[in-house]
């Protein structure tokens, strides 16, 4: 079976590189928007939407050939997932770029990228941000790769990579993870991950956020502009903490299956904030659920999953909670004991 991961590492880019990958971008977001409004609506597959507007985007936008057919499959996915969705196609942002074999390149020896921009080729060195994401290149040619911007203004390119997963144990152990906000999981083996922890991380970001926004709409012009500096300093910093205890909790359900040779059983939460959101609730319990990473916990455990060989199925969360795990009956509970 083969996986595809996906390697981030941050590009250093001089200043004249940097206007470079500006211009590549806004050029590649202008052309998909362009696709999009021209090309009926109903249009999805990539190569009629190729055939229609090819020609446009390589003199409008002085996009090259690759370049231009990235935009089509850019535009056609997009239509493809709102369409499953039911939702229109967002306007594109000058944000990030698809790359192919043709117009991008890794190179080992120094750690650096070839890339196409605007009437050009750059090379540009990168940063492996670790030891994990070394060995992960390390003799590897990749054919594809995103060039991102993130919000922070930092530049990284998104270098996927494949490699062979072993084929998932067959067992008939199952291991059930349930998920909630007081314990982020509980595992039918008796391990839990209390949420108390996050669940005060949280507050205290959400205070440090609160009083920072009061100074910065009261406060003088340069202490505005100190807060402002502090709110960005501080951006993200409670998503990468939940990042690394997702990771953290991941890491350890996947390797206690791989020991019991089990398949790992979650519940299917999808549309969870959606039904959770048309109940009446205050300012602070909309924050809690809002901010709760499920779908992270588990995309993290499919992942790692397929890297161990273990199985990872979605069941239908109803009655979950009160079905007992012995004789599958649903009975009531009692402090987390069947009666």
């Amino acid at each position: 079976m083969e996986q595809v991961l996906t390697i981030v590492c941050k590009l250093h880019p001089t200043d004249e590189q940097a206007s470079k990958i500006d211009a590549l971008l806004q050029s590649f977001s202008d052309g998909c928007n362009y696709a999009n409004e021209v090309v009926k609506s109903g249009v999805t597959s990539k190569t009629t939407i190729q055939s229609l507007v090819y020609q446009d985007l390589r003199e409008k936008f002085q996009l090259s050939a690759n370049q231009a057919v990235r935009v089509c499959a850019r535009v056609g996915a997009s239509r493809k997932t709102a369409k499953q969705k039911n939702k229109p196609v967002k306007a594109f942002k000058p944000t990030s770029a698809d790359y192919d074999a043709r117009i991008f390149s890794f190179r080992e020896k120094d750690w650096s990228v070839s890339l196409t921009l605007i009437n050009c080729r750059e090379h540009i060195k990168f940063e492996p941000g670790s030891n994990y994401q070394k060995g992960k290149l390390k003799g590897r040619k990749p054919t594809s790769a995103q060039l991102c911007k993130h919000r922070d203004g930092q530049y990284c390119i998104h270098i996927q990579v494949k490699d062979e997963a072993p084929d998932p144990i067959q067992s008939d152990n199952v291991i059930g993870v349930d998920l909630g906000r007081r314990d982020i999981a509980v595992t039918s083996n008796g391990e839990k991950w209390d949420g108390k922890t996050i669940t005060q991380t949280r507050d205290k970001f959400a205070r440090v956020r609160t009083s920072l926004q009061k100074k910065a709409s009261k406060g003088t012009r340069s202490t505005r502009r100190r807060t402002r500096q502090i709110l960005q300093r501080l951006s993200a910093r409670e998503r990468r903490y939940q990042t690394w205890l997702n990771h953290n909790i991941s890491k350890t359900i996947v390797r206690n299956a791989l020991n019991l040779s089990a398949t790992i059983a979650i519940e299917d939460l999808t549309g969870i904030r959606d039904r959770i959101n048309q109940q009446p609730r205050n300012k602070t319990e909309r924050r809690c659920s809002n901010s709760w990473a499920f779908y992270q916990l588990r995309q993290f455990l499919e992942y790692k999953g397929i890297q161990a060989g273990i199985e990872v199925i979605a069941v239908p969360p109803a009655y979950t909670s009160q079905t007992c795990h012995v004789c599958n009956h649903i009975g009531l509970r009692s402090d987390k004991r069947f009666n």
